[in-house]
């Protein structure tokens, strides 16, 4: 094993006990309305969601919430709200929180010296991009900050 899955491992064995979030995939049908549906259960740790034998990137962050009949300001709005609905419908409850869009990230290509998503390995330091404009920060203690929040601390 690499450094890489040596700290996520070890990030593992800290968040037992830790809540996750529901993971979502879209599903889309000819005969129903568009859904979220669960796909899963993460620890969300900034950037990362970190499964139980896999690293996610985040993307798209929603709450469920059933669908309202309002008028909206913008068109963005009225998306948002599309995109909770439709959480809801894939059986999500009410204000969960719901990830939707992650990808799996490529560890033994971090490990290997490359780069996956957020995650890249510099001078045999694992590091992490914590924003798109932000700069890689060590793995090891963007995990500890992470961590302390996820169990509340």
């Amino acid at each position: 094993m690499g450094a890489t899955e040596d700290l996520l491992r070890d990030a593992r064995a800290r968040l037992v006990g830790a809540p996750r979030e529901s993971l979502g995939r879209e599903r889309t049908s000819r005969w129903r309305a568009d859904r979220i549906v669960r796909a899963g259960a993460a620890w969300h740790l900034g950037v990362l969601l970190l499964t139980d034998d896999e690293v996610l990137s985040t993307a798209e962050i929603l709450r469920a919430a059933e669908p309202v009949r309002r008028g909206y300001p913008a068109e963005s709005a009225r998306a948002r709200a599309e995109r909770r609905a439709q959480a809801r419908r894939g059986g999500f409850a009410e204000g969960e929180v719901v990830h939707v869009g992650w990808h799996v990230l490529d560890v033994a290509a971090v490990d290997a010296g490359g780069a996956s998503g957020p995650l890249a390995m510099v001078d045999q330091v694992p590091r992490v991009r914590w924003s798109p404009g932000g700069a890689l920060v060590p793995l090891q203690g963007y995990l500890d900050e992470r961590i302390v929040l996820a169990l509340g601390g």
